[in-house]
């Protein structure tokens, strides 16, 4: 399963649905679900964790309209990746890495979130 490292305060943002569009200087084809990782530094209650799945729906270069849903100016560069269906999973601790990586993940429905089984 592809898994996207986030920074804080950016990775709670989309946890609590203020945040919908995450951004890098980096495109993606990828479209579907995927793990939401928050970096370690900041450190936050989340930090260093598997914190949620989503659905990456769309990748386009950066507007103005993006900022707003985005929580950033637009800056020379960037991609919007446009996030739906966030859910919470346990909070599950792993080393991030950069881009959009991969690891050996089964997605269990668990209540109103999910859990992540690794292989």
């Amino acid at each position: 399963m592809k898994v996207l490292t986030i920074k804080e305060p950016w990775a709670s943002m989309i946890l609590n649905g203020e945040k919908t569009i995450e951004t890098r200087t980096w495109r993606t084809k990828y479209r579907g679900l995927c793990l939401l990782h928050a970096s370690k530094n900041p450190r936050s209650e989340i930090s260093g964790k598997i914190f949620a799945v989503a659905k990456i729906v769309d990748c386009k270069p950066m507007t103005q309209d993006d900022e707003l849903p985005a929580k950033c100016p637009i800056y020379p560069g960037a991609y919007s990746f446009f996030l739906e269906e966030v859910r919470p999973t346990e909070l599950k601790e792993i080393k991030g890495q950069l881009g959009l990586w991969e690891i050996n993940c089964e997605l269990v429905e668990k209540g109103e979130g999910m859990s992540c089984l690794f292989g």
